[in-house]
């Protein structure tokens, strides 16, 4: 019966299903089960059909001695890689092949029990007549009733531990013996420790005679101890560690796809609401650019009309003129004289100018959509976009500012320069190529230097910090061209200064009597004070300062050359009282 018709006979038979049994390579019940060092179990035949992942030699024998040195030598000759197919680690196979790999007898155990489960009782081990029912776990074999009787009648078997089959097949305890490669028939019940290999009895009297065999009972605590200890002190808690590690991540994960979502819905209802700002402040557009083409529209209107009835004065003075004048007589002439006179002049003087910068631009009215500038907020969005109706007009340009002017030496001035439309209205933006320069005009080599600042709203702040005294030239341009009234003419005077004495009526007063005060008049006391006092020589007769002598209050102190002219002395400053 073939491995495909067991696994469907044992589904048809309701036989649960034992995946360790079956090979996650090919899918069928295990033949040769291998154990890669990943601790992962495959068909022998399986790994053999494994791509190699990587081929390296090896170099030098290895310690050990006898059957296991001379595997392991052999097995250091060359090292195959391959991928596991569950874990994708990267395993070494031994030179030999698959076959070298240790056998996996827990799987073959299930491998038994499946076949066990499927085809039904099993025959006496010792018979090989009727059906088995116990087990000896001592003798690892099958027996029927009779022979149970026998075995436990023997002095040799008496103390066997035996089962029965139905216990162990509920309970999943059935095992199959593991059988020497060597001997076939011969169960491992022997441990070499110079090998570290389970042996039979015929390798342990031949192969393995002076090693020191004994009992695999007697070694199996060790051994197993030291699995245990592994498992239960390092590996068990570790992996509950990674299971709480693996579990906290899954709950990152369900918090990030929650967050995710949150955010997505945010951005949804963000867009939303940016798309339906964006839709009203199109519309509130397009209602301004309306409203800016029907006042455009009346001012054309208005336009037309004025210029209609110009032409139509002005053409009927022309006409009675030329008319008066080229058919009239001289008395005509002379008695039409002068109301003709009086409309001429005032159509010349007062009527409607029909300059072309009083006529519409040429551009549709300076409307345009500046895509880039900030519209400000839009149901708390901000936005751009805005439309500008104001074409900048030269002529009507201003500047402002007593900078424009006049100016101090030493000192910052500053005037501001605004652009406007043919309306007389100031521009909504800023942007304009503005140039100032600012020129003396009597010293050679003499120019300011002058800071822009474009305000963003159609005015520029211009500074500068004259050096020299006298006249300049202020140019000012916008668009390469000037503006009304440029250049313009600059002043720069002398910068005052300050009086550093008081402005007292003597220094005999101020100082308190003080002999050594003196003071910036030429006034003098007798007694031997240094300072003025009143009605004595020299006194000005007036309050006056004492750093300067000067007896106006608001003026400019003397420089120190003018009051050595006048006081050769010099002079101290009083204190102020």
């Amino acid at each position: 019966m073939s491995e495909e018709s067991k696994l469907s006979s044992a589904q048809r038979n309701g036989v649960p299903e034992n995946p360790r049994a079956v090979c996650n390579g090919c899918k069928r019940l295990y033949r040769d089960p291998k154990i890669l060092p990943c601790l992962h179990t495959f068909c022998s035949d399986c790994i053999g059909q494994l791509e190699p992942f990587s081929v390296a030699s090896r170099k030098g024998p290895g310690p050990g001695s006898g059957a296991r040195a001379e595997a392991l030598d052999a097995d250091r000759a060359a090292a195959v890689t391959v991928l596991c197919p569950d874990c994708d680690s990267e395993v070494e196979l031994p030179a030999s092949g698959p076959g070298g790999l240790s056998t996996d007898h827990l799987a073959l155990d299930q491998v038994f029990l499946r076949t066990l489960q499927t085809d039904g009782p099993l025959g006496c081990d010792l018979c090989g007549e009727g059906g088995a029912e116990s087990r000896c776990d001592v003798c690892c074999v099958n027996l029927c009733g009779f022979c149970c009787q026998a075995h436990r009648r023997q002095k040799r078997t008496a103390s066997h531990s035996v089962q029965r089959l139905e216990e162990l097949r509920s309970g999943g305890r059935l095992r199959r013996p593991v059988l020497c490669s060597l001997h076939p028939g011969q169960e491992l019940r022997l441990f070499c420790p110079a090998c570290d290999l389970p042996v039979c009895l015929e390798c342990a009297a031949t192969l393995h005679r002076d090693h020191g065999c004994c009992p695999t009972r007697d070694v199996i605590g060790r051994h197993g101890g030291r699995i245990r200890e592994l498992v239960a002190g390092g590996l068990r808690p570790r992996m509950e560690r990674l299971r709480e590690s693996l579990q906290k991540v899954d709950v990152s994960q369900e918090a990030l796809q929650s967050r995710v979502d949150a955010t997505a819905g945010a951005v949804r209802v963000f867009a939303a609401g940016y798309a339906s700002a964006v839709e009203t402040h199109c519309l509130s557009l397009l209602r301004r650019l309306e409203e800016l083409r029907v006042q455009r529209r009346n001012q054309l209107h208005l336009q037309g009309a004025q210029l209609q009835q110009a032409l139509l004065d002005v053409g009927g003075a022309v006409e009675f003129a030329e008319r008066l004048l080229s058919c009239g007589s001289d008395a005509e002439i002379l008695s039409a004289k002068g109301v003709t006179l009086r409309r001429l002049t005032g159509l010349a003087e007062t009527g409607y100018d029909p300059h072309p910068a009083n006529v519409a631009p040429d551009d549709g009215g300076g409307i345009r959509f500046m895509a880039g500038e900030p519209a400000g907020d839009v149901e708390g969005y901000p936005l751009v976009g805005v439309i500008h109706s104001k074409t900048l007009d030269l002529s009507k340009c201003t500047t402002e500012g007593e900078g424009l002017q006049r100016a101090v030496e030493g000192q910052q001035g500053h005037f501001t320069l605004v652009c406007r439309d043919s309306a007389g209205e100031q521009v909504e933006r800023g942007g304009e190529h503005v140039l100032v320069s600012i020129v003396h005009k009597e010293a050679e080599n003499c120019t300011l230097e002058t800071t822009v600042d474009d305000n963003r709203d159609g005015s520029y702040r211009v500074t500068y910090t004259p050096g020299e005294t006298g006249a300049y030239s202020v140019w000012v341009c916008v668009r390469a061209q000037h503006v009304k009234g440029s250049p313009f003419l600059l002043q720069v005077k002398r910068r005052l200064r300050r009086h550093g004495g008081t402005f007292h009526c003597c220094s005999f007063c101020s100082s308190g009597g003080a002999k050594e005060a003196r003071c910036g008049c030429t006034g003098t006391m007798p007694g031997g004070f240094l300072g003025c006092g009143h009605s004595h020589r020299g006194h000005p007769g007036k309050p006056h300062w004492s750093c300067c002598g000067s007896t106006e209050e608001r003026s400019e102190c003397l420089p120190p050359s003018v009051l050595a002219a006048v006081s050769p002395r010099g002079h101290l400053r009083t204190c102020e009282l």
